[in-house]
């Protein structure tokens, strides 16, 4: 599994409590690998601080793309689990889940839907629209976000990983390569937060959603600063 962070101090906590209680049979045995961005609020010590519960070992990051690719590189296990530091997982029986789908189905990347734990109205309006899209999407161009991403660790390599240089939906850019007979949608659900929508805005995001959709093909629309981290 790989977390990319930067002063994720109050939601990583509740992360990995919802990946301690996973009944993923190889859980004990699977590493967490925290890409920390130089935080400076003690997420690194918070998650050396589930060391009796999980695997967990801190490696530096950067931008999203470069503290999962840090953590794959290091990775050793048939798939790598790429999940962003505001989730929780709190169905216990999902990594398992997920696990053995991509086993059976012979899948090369694997996602689920998304749920706003504390949002209102509108934001659980967007993440429906945002799992319909994801849903009927699969049947042609897949793409999963990097909040639930199951990838078999042959093919993201083969796929060069993540986009280093990619300043904005980096996950995007990777998953839309997956063939839609080798992508999958795990029944569930992750549930994140609304903070993204309080700071940027509902209609700012759907926006950018209908751009990353028109500019599918335009890479270098990727490689440009859309100040979206600025907004994390």
């Amino acid at each position: 599994m790989v977390i990319p962070a930067k002063n994720e101090s109050r939601n990583l906590p509740g992360l990995l409590t919802s990946l301690s209680r996973q009944d993923y049979p190889q859980l004990a045995r699977t590493k967490v690998f925290v890409a920390d961005a130089s935080s400076t609020d003690g997420t690194p010590e918070i998650a050396r601080s589930f060391d009796a519960y999980l695997n967990v070992e801190v490696i530096a990051g950067g931008l999203p793309s470069v503290g999962r690719n840090a953590g794959a590189k290091l990775a050793t296990t048939r798939y790598a689990l790429f999940i962003d530091a505001d989730i929780e997982l709190e169905d216990p029986t999902l990594l398992r889940r997920a696990t053995e789908t991509m086993r059976r189905r012979n899948l090369h990347c694997l996602t689920t839907n998304i749920w706003c734990s504390n949002g209102r109205l509108s934001d659980h309006a967007l993440y429906i629209g945002n799992n319909l899209v994801q849903y009927f999407a699969s049947w042609t161009k897949p793409f999963a976000t990097g909040m639930f991403m199951l990838f078999e660790r042959a093919k993201f390599n083969e796929l060069g990983g993540f986009n280093e240089k990619a300043l904005y939906a980096e996950d995007y850019l990777l998953t839309k390569q997956v063939s839609p007979r080798r992508f999958g949608i795990v029944r569930g659900s992750v549930s994140t937060t609304n903070r993204r929508f309080q700071k940027m805005g509902h209609l700012k995001i759907v926006r950018m959603f209908l751009k990353t959709a028109l500019n599918s093909w335009n890479e270098s629309y990727f490689l440009r600063d859309h100040q979206y981290w600025k907004e994390a």
